[in-house]
């Protein structure tokens, strides 16, 4: 079987990139964003702190219907991971998702520089009017993530509300969030030529 498929690692960044640019596609067969708020944070969480996220499965079926009712030839198509990859590009790309209920809504994650996990303090939470109010939270990481975010004018502007930390000391913390999008995601595609039973299995298989 390991001929049917290739696995590698690339940049969190490129697989965000890759479905912005409809080189990897989402097909029809996918329910909408159905993941509550606490999960997508819980997902941005394990990526700060370098845990596993588990495999992207991608097919490179031809026939394969695909959302805006093409079909797929020519692109890759995520069977498995939508649901991880919607949480990441709505939280740090900041791109509204369709949730259950078929709405379109924005989940912004704030992120506390100055939080202590050994004592229990959260580092994410689900944006809420405490963290919009709170001068130690970055009330939407999307916007940390963004083109035009400037780190130097942040860290003056974030020291001088919170003493508290030094500027070197908060580079540090913002050079590990930024460094999300460098985290390796692991990709399985799948050869074009595989059966649906194939494929089943395959998944099945990761997944358990």
């Amino acid at each position: 079987m390991a001929e049917k498929y290739d696995v590698r690692s690339i940049a969190l960044e490129q697989v965000l990139n890759y479905i912005k640019s409809g080189e990897i596609a989402i097909p029809e067969i996918q329910r909408p964003f159905v993941w509550k708020p606490k999960q997508v944070r819980d997902l941005i969480d394990s990526l700060y702190t370098g845990y596993p996220t588990g495999y992207l499965i991608i097919s490179q079926s031809p026939n394969m219907k695909l959302k805006d009712g093409s079909l797929s030839l020519g692109k890759r198509i995520m069977i498995d991971g939508q649901q991880r990859v919607t949480a990441l590009m709505t939280s740090i790309m900041g791109i509204d998702v369709i949730n259950a209920n078929f709405e379109k809504k924005r989940i912004k994650i704030s992120f506390n520089p100055l939080a202590n996990p050994e004592n229990e303090e959260e580092l994410f939470k689900v944006q809420d009017n405490a963290t919009l109010k709170d001068k130690r939270w970055i009330a939407d990481i999307a916007d940390v993530f963004s083109s035009s975010f400037d780190v130097f004018q942040f860290i003056g502007e974030y020291c001088s509300a919170n003493p508290e930390i030094t500027g070197s000391a908060l580079n540090k913390i913002m050079m590990k969030l930024l460094d999300i999008k460098n985290r390796q995601i692991g990709i399985v595609t799948l050869d074009k030529d595989l059966t649906i039973d194939e494929v089943t299995e395959i998944f099945i298989r990761i997944n358990s």
